[in-house]
């Protein structure tokens, strides 16, 4: 489990690509401390479990499943990314909730300047923006970030200078492919409300869960 706040900005060493997967070896320092083989590092907002650690860095395994629904695949030597360590059970939760479970890849359509602010918005899909809410949380190549806007073709973040500084955001452009986590607690919440579109309808499987009932409980 992650909090979406971005410990350092590491590089990208080598990639090894297999037919279907690939090998990161990736450039850090304050990630690896206290950090085993075994243990997991978000990458641009994707749990990757450690494979080998090295006094500059540590490298792990990307599956099929991960290329395919992130934007690891476009990455090259060089690639500047966010890196952030699992939470500690005595950490505290500067972010939200970030499993590190890429739901999909947004591109960014525009970046301006609001005063000190720089706003980032982001076109999605609608399998994404389903999940996504003004004033809610998202998680951008694994920054938790509060969403300022949204609407049918994508939504805005409104970020603050420290934020830009301290994540690769600083090194974004208009039409950067972004790795998207939507808030887990909503698609919790409709998954217990609509569980007929994951599973066969019996008496025996039915929820008694309903929207009244949440409303009532003070959801």
């Amino acid at each position: 489990m992650f909090t979406g706040i971005v410990e350092e900005v590491g590089a990208i060493k080598n990639i090894k690509r297999g037919q279907h997967s690939a090998v990161l070896t990736i450039q850090a320092k304050t990630v690896l401390e206290g950090t085993r083989i075994g243990d997991s590092i978000a990458v641009n907002g994707i749990c990757l479990t450690v494979t080998r650690l090295f006094p500059d860095g540590f490298s792990a395994d990307v599956m099929h499943e991960t290329l395919n629904r992130s934007s690891l695949a476009g990455l090259t030597a060089g690639s500047v990314v966010n890196l952030e360590r699992a939470m500690a059970a005595n950490g505290r939760f500067g972010g939200h909730i970030v499993a590190g479970h890429v739901d999909g890849v947004g591109h960014i359509s525009d970046i301006r300047r609001d005063d000190t602010a720089v706003w980032y918005t982001v076109h999605a899909g609608p399998e994404i923006l389903r999940y996504v809410v003004e004033k809610g949380s998202i998680t951008i190549d694994g920054i938790s970030l509060t969403v300022a806007a949204v609407d049918g073709e994508g939504f805005s973040v409104s970020t603050i200078p420290h934020t830009v500084a301290q994540t690769n955001l600083s090194q974004r452009r208009q039409g950067d492919p972004v790795n998207l986590e939507t808030d887990v607690v909503g698609k919790y919440i409709e998954k217990l409300l609509r569980p007929e579109e994951t599973k066969p309808h019996t008496p025996a499987n039915e929820s008694t869960l309903t929207k009244e009932m949440l409303l009532r409980c003070g959801f």
